[in-house]
């Protein structure tokens, strides 16, 4: 299946599948980003749904949890399929603008990552109403903000990449929070995590922006261009720089629904 990425980057999640893990912070950013989601859930917890869990990496460490009931729901059959070797029985294909479960069915629901995936915002507003409609009243929902701005830690590369155009991001907390109000979903906590593995060398830079990363650079341009040509000054073409820190976001249903 083939969904949009980054501002209307298309990428094909299908094929991303086998390599989705090991090239994005493997078993450290996951056990990293599941501590962070449980740290923001209600006393009293006891069912959790993982909206686009991908391969299960995430979910697997939340399910660990005693007394946990977790489900994850992706919409792509790959990655469902390797999610449901991790976490058997509790993955099911399901489109999160149209989840397939009814009112009121989690204690809480969790989307990481997956908000700033969406071109528009409407379109990421129509997942967090997805949301908060399975969720119970008094229920928690938690998800990823801002989460291109997480990747700017002060390094030399940010410092060539300062001048790019920046479009507003969809995922942007004070957009999330005005999403989330309109369906009854008031703030309740924040967290951050290390993305462990996601830290940015000269050289991935300058792959990313030929391979479409940075959606308001064209790839064919002389501006794509002339930040390649920054970036192969840099030194130290491999080396890593600091890994981002990343951003959730708590929010509680009205106990009136």
């Amino acid at each position: 299946m083939t969904t949009d990425g980054p501002r209307g980057v298309t990428l094909d999640y299908g094929k991303e599948a086998v390599r989705y893990d090991a090239s994005r912070g493997g078993e450290p950013r996951a056990a990293a980003a599941a501590a962070a989601v449980l740290s923001l859930l209600a006393p009293g917890t006891r069912t959790l749904l993982d909206v686009a869990c991908g391969t299960g990496l995430v979910t697997r460490r939340l399910a660990a949890l005693p007394g946990l009931g977790v489900t994850g729901v992706d919409a792509t059959y790959a990655m469902v399929r390797m999610a449901a070797e991790r976490v058997p029985g509790a993955v099911v294909l399901g489109d999160s603008r149209r989840l397939p479960f009814p009112d009121g069915a989690f204690d809480a629901v969790a989307t990481v990552w997956l908000l700033h995936l969406f071109a528009e915002p409407a379109e990421a507003a129509a997942v967090v109403a997805e949301c908060a409609r399975v969720l119970r009243p008094g229920g928690r929902y938690v998800t990823t903000v801002d989460k291109a701005a997480s990747h700017d830690v002060g390094s030399d590369i940010d410092a060539v990449l300062a001048g790019r155009p920046v479009r507003e991001p969809v995922d942007g907390a004070d957009r999330v929070e005005g999403y989330a109000a309109a369906c009854g979903l008031a703030p309740a906590g924040r967290a951050r995590f290390t993305g462990h593995g996601q830290g940015r060398s000269p050289r991935s830079t300058t792959e990313d922006l030929f391979r479409g990363w940075f959606t308001s650079i064209p790839t064919d341009s002389a501006m794509a261009r002339g930040y390649a040509e920054r970036l192969a000054r840099l030194p130290d073409q491999d080396v890593r720089r600091p890994d981002p820190e990343f951003a959730l976001r708590a929010f509680t249903k009205s106990a009136a629904g």
